[in-house]
């Protein structure tokens, strides 16, 4: 800060900083000066630094009179000591400071911050909305988008119509059962009626800009509960009648495994009183009778 002490034949003089726009704010690929003043000094020659300080990362901009690392190709120093940064990205959003070292002050070192924030556009939102939906069922309609800075908020469209946050507020929609919430882009109907047919879009809103997802339909339709027990009934009695076939295919045996045709073939049994011998000279057996008496 600036000091001034009068004393006779003393004056004590320090370096001082200031800034006009601590805050700045710039969308994403455009230019931004970081204003950084100095207010009074008495060195001639100060040396500048800046510094960027992200997710309690410390990192160099301009350092040994040099821009750094890839602001040496999209950055210098204007007026002295304030920072011009051309086409921001949003990696570019932290807190930058600005220091001055001036030897030859009473005070030699003075340093200030400055808030960057780079606003980013939405991106086209995710949205998702179920094709089909019958009477007095609930339904969830989904949006989000995860590009944009600040974070965006959500509001949905039906046949390009807005849907208030509040039911009782709009008589359009005091027959709809609905609950929207701006911040997560969920639309829940939480009893859908024939009304709630038509075309839902979504459009996802920051500081920077919006964007827009594309139509989609949701049908509403009657649950038609006389079809479904007559459609369970002819099921029941198709599988009856197949189980009743099966029945009486089995009792009149067309299920029966069928008997081998021809007779099966069977050793020829020895005649009594022969007895088989094989002789070390012969390959093959030959017979020997016995006579009983």
């Amino acid at each position: 800060y600036y000091l001034l002490f009068v004393f006779p034949g003393c004056r004590l003089l320090a370096v001082e900083l200031t800034s006009s726009n601590t805050k700045p704010v710039v969308q994403e690929f455009q230019s931004v000066e970081l204003s950084c003043i100095i207010k009074s000094t008495v060195t001639p020659d100060p040396r500048i630094e800046w510094k960027k300080i992200r997710d309690g990362e410390t990192s160099y901009v301009f350092f040994d009179n040099k821009m750094q690392g890839d602001f040496a190709t999209r950055a210098e120093i204007l007026s002295r000591t304030s920072l011009m940064i051309k086409n921001t990205t949003r990696m570019d959003t932290a807190t930058y400071r600005c220091e001055v070292a001036a030897p030859s002050d009473t005070k030699t070192i003075d340093e200030i911050n400055i808030q960057l924030t780079v606003q980013v556009k939405p991106m086209t939102p995710r949205c998702t909305v179920p094709k089909a939906v019958p009477v007095g069922k609930t339904a969830s309609l989904h949006c989000h988008e995860n590009e944009g800075y600040p974070k965006s908020t959500y509001s949905w469209y039906r046949n390009s119509e807005p849907l208030s946050p509040d039911t009782k507020s709009n008589s359009k929609f005091q027959n709809s059962s609905y609950t929207l919430n701006p911040t997560t882009g969920t639309l829940v109907f939480h009893a859908v009626h024939k009304g709630d047919t038509g075309r839902y879009s979504c459009i996802a809103t920051n500081d920077a800009g919006f964007a827009k997802c594309e139509e989609q339909e949701m049908e509403v339709y009657d649950l038609n509960i006389g079809g479904i027990i007559g459609g369970v009934l002819v099921v029941l009695a198709v599988l009856v009648l197949i189980t009743l076939g099966i029945c009486c295919a089995y009792r009149r045996g067309y299920f029966a495994n069928s008997k081998e045709s021809g007779e099966s073939y069977k050793t020829p049994a020895k005649p009594d009183g022969v007895n088989y011998i094989r002789t070390d000279d012969e390959g093959d057996f030959r017979h020997k009778s016995s006579f009983v008496i």
